[in-house]
């Protein structure tokens, strides 16, 4: 059935391409009148884009014109372009060494100094000093329509560089100065002297733009066809009408090609194309027309300009959200539209851009708590036990857990974490630290009222955990293949249960009932096992049925980068193969490589075997774990009782993982360790904890937490480096929520 949307996004631009996305006019009424557009302003393009002979008679239409950056020769002073001292057409090279054109001292792209220009910008009305870029190349069609180039005429150099007449166009010549964020900063706008929106534009581009616009908001046509032809001219404005249009020589374009902007920058090249702007254009109309003709109809939707993290949307109304947020750093909106949305007349609100931008002091800091925000009030207006999808991708381990958290604390559940493939159109699930290098689509759930209920009713907190556990198993797929194999589901592993659990119970401010170890006996209890995956009763039928059509079981991808990780690597590779301490050293140490986390202390071998696995000293019977591997891989040992001396001799000094009724007491021992460790921490400095094991504060903070003692977490949080902190997701857990719960007790 149909699908009533409302879509918002804080920036003009995204929420003007959305209302022309979701009610496009007729195509034919829209080719008619852009062409009716273009009649009117013909005697404009003509003196912009007529290229003159030097005996003054016209010779054809200006296709693009290649402008070159200008230079100063450090040691004699001379001025050259670019293009004539590096550019050779049809070599396919444009140098990075050459000679000064003057006194042949060696240039270098590397060190290179520029040459400024300076004249009075009718737009600001005052003089401004830029960098200089002249016209050196141009392509055009001649009188009878065939492409050609070479050098400028005298009159088309002139043409090229005049600064037009702009009082026609007053209504669209506003002064927009450029944010001076990170974009700012990085590509270096200080030394070009670029300040203002108007500046990427060469004048004539800027007049031809202008007199297109102003024929439109003049014309007597109906809103929607005005806003259409307004859509075609801002889907080419920034890119191929402004100088951020690169022109590129290598040796796969010998003689040059138009390469259009650098993504997510505004990074402006030494060598740009400026193409006829009429010609874009016409190009842009005809495309927008075609998606006219494949339109379905008008969508129901309300489009709305605002950040997300105030909506004027009723508590639980929404019956699904699909939202794509801003990916940390990767890309700065405000600044990066500003050229488009001064074409608009309305910016973007840009002090709620929700980025990380150090220029503008927004850190992870400013992101986590603003996401939290919006998140939370998507889980405001959400349904109960309806979903939300969150399109991410970022290489930052920081922003990627500030995503997690955020949901986490918002209170949402993940039931899923699948990479994006986007040349083949489909999902895998992902875990680890390899998720944040990929784009993925994160899938999270509203808890149903019935399950919320249970912490206002005074139940018993563990059978609460229980009762989480079962619903959350209920919303997870039962099985995923990829190709031609089954694939291993993330979600379903016991310790990521443990981690959406102690999220649910942190959250709600009541402390975890269970610890790692009773949770696990109690999986191992009330569900089903297959392939190292929990299922419910009624789900491992049809896993079963499924799984017997493939020859493998699903792999489980472990990425060893902490200490916690490689205990899950030592437990997963002595549950197949116990093993003496020299042949468990060289796989683990091929395991703990270069993925291993900058500020958490590397533990010794024999220091997690001790404190996380028994070792078979020779003595009584072998254990049942040795048994059964050393019976199956060793022919030479089948058949033999478990108080064979030829078996316990194979079995002597292999470590194993210790069965249930012992791992409870190796876990209590181990965790009285880590806190012991712990207390050390407390008193030592900033410096002390440069490195630190994450399994101590992760411990400490637990325990910190169940006392409600949040001051030693805020207080050893603050010790730490921010990386330690920021990209461990149970860590940020823990610490967000006793800064809340201070502050809420404040």
């Amino acid at each position: 059935g149909p699908r009533r949307a409302i879509i918002s996004d804080l920036s003009p631009i995204a929420t003007f391409i959305f209302a022309n996305l979701n009610d496009l006019p007729d195509a034919r009424v829209l080719l008619e009148e852009g062409e009716k557009i273009l009649a009117g302003i013909e005697s404009v393009e003509q003196e912009l884009y007529r290229s003159i002979s030097d005996d003054g008679k016209q010779r054809g239409r200006v296709n693009y014109v290649v402008w070159s950056d200008c230079y100063n020769c450090q040691e004699c002073g001379s001025e050259y372009d670019y293009w004539t001292q590096a550019v050779v057409l049809g070599s396919g090279e444009a140098k990075k060494t050459f000679p000064c054109p003057t006194c042949g001292a060696t240039q270098n792209t590397r060190n290179l100094q520029r040459t400024y220009t300076n004249f009075i910008d009718p737009i600001l009305g005052s003089a401004v000093k830029m960098m200089k870029q002249v016209p050196v190349h141009i392509n055009y069609f001649d009188l009878k329509g065939k492409k050609a180039r070479g050098k400028l005429t005298r009159k088309d150099y002139e043409r090229a560089v005049a600064i037009p007449d702009l009082t026609d166009q007053s209504w669209w010549c506003r002064a927009i100065e450029l944010p001076k964020g990170d974009r700012y900063r990085r590509d270096a706008f200080e030394d070009k002297g670029v300040t203002h929106a108007h500046q990427f534009f060469t004048w004539r581009n800027l007049k031809a733009t202008f007199a297109i616009l102003e024929a439109i908001r003049t014309s007597s046509l109906a809103p929607n066809i005005k806003r259409a032809l307004l859509f075609v001219v801002t889907s080419f404005a920034d890119r191929n009408g402004t100088k951020r249009n690169r022109f590129v020589i290598n040796k796969y374009n010998p003689r040059g090609r138009i390469n259009g902007p650098m993504a997510n920058t505004l990074y402006l090249p030494n060598l740009f194309c400026e193409v006829n702007i009429f010609d874009l254009f016409r190009e842009k109309l005809k495309d927008i027309a075609v998606a006219c003709q494949s339109k379905i109809g008008k969508a129901d939707t309300i489009i709305s300009t605002s950040s997300a993290t105030g909506m004027n949307i009723p508590n639980d109304s929404i019956d699904y959200i699909f939202t794509d947020p801003p990916f940390g750093h990767n890309i700065q909106y405000s600044e990066l539209n500003v050229s488009l949305e001064a074409l608009l007349g309305v910016l973007t609100n840009s002090p709620n851009d929700l980025v990380v931008n150090e220029a503008v002091e927004k850190g992870n800091d400013f992101y986590r708590k603003r996401i939290r925000q919006a998140f939370s009030e998507y889980y405001r207006v959400l349904k109960p036990g309806r979903w939300i999808t969150v399109e991410f991708s970022n290489t930052q381990a920081a922003i990627w857990n500030s995503i997690q958290t955020a949901l986490s604390e918002s209170g949402f559940v993940i039931a899923s974490v699948a990479a994006l493939d986007k040349k083949r159109g489909g999902m895998h699930s992902t875990l680890g630290v390899t998720a944040v290098k990929q784009d993925l689509a994160i899938t999270a759930y509203k808890p149903s009222q019935r399950l919320e209920s249970a912490f206002d009713e005074l139940r018993d907190p563990s059978e609460t955990a229980w009762s989480f556990i079962e619903d959350h198993l209920r919303k997870l797929p039962v099985v995923r293949t990829r190709a031609k194999e089954i694939q291993y589901i993330a979600e379903r592993d016991p310790r990521i249960l443990f981690d959406r659990m102690i999220s649910w119970f942190v959250r709600h401010n009541v402390p975890v009932p269970l610890s790692s170890q009773e949770f696990q006996d109690g999986l191992s209890l009330r569900f089903s096992n297959r392939d190292g995956m929990v299922f419910l009763s009624e789900q491992v039928a049809t896993y079963d049925r499924k799984r017997t059509q493939f020859a493998q079981a699903p792999q489980m991808e472990l990425f060893v980068s902490d200490e916690r990780s490689a205990i899950d690597w030592l437990t997963d590779f002595l549950r197949k193969r116990p093993s003496t301490y020299q042949e468990v050293h060289p796989e683990f140490t091929s395991q703990v490589g270069a993925g291993w986390k900058k500020h958490e202390e590397r533990p010794e071998l024999s220091a997690l075997l001790d404190e996380n696995f028994l070792r078979f000293d020779g003595n009584g019977d072998v254990p049942s774990q040795i048994h059964s591997y050393l019976s199956t891989n060793f022919k030479d040992l089948r058949g033999l009782e478990k108080e064979d001396p030829r078996l316990k001799a194979k079995a002597k000094d292999r470590w194993f993982v210790p069965d249930p009724n012992k791992a409870k007491d190796l876990e209590q021992k181990r965790e009285r360790s880590l806190l012991k460790e712990f207390e050390a921490y407390k008193t030592a400095t900033k410096r002390q904890l440069k490195e630190s094991r994450l399994e101590v504060l992760r411990t400490g903070f637990k325990t910190a937490w169940a006392s409600k003692d949040y001051k030693t977490i805020i207080g050893i949080a603050e010790k730490l480096p921010d990386e330690t902190l920021q990209e461990d997701e149970k860590l940020l857990l823990w610490y967000d929520q006793a800064l809340t719960r201070t502050e809420a007790d404040a």
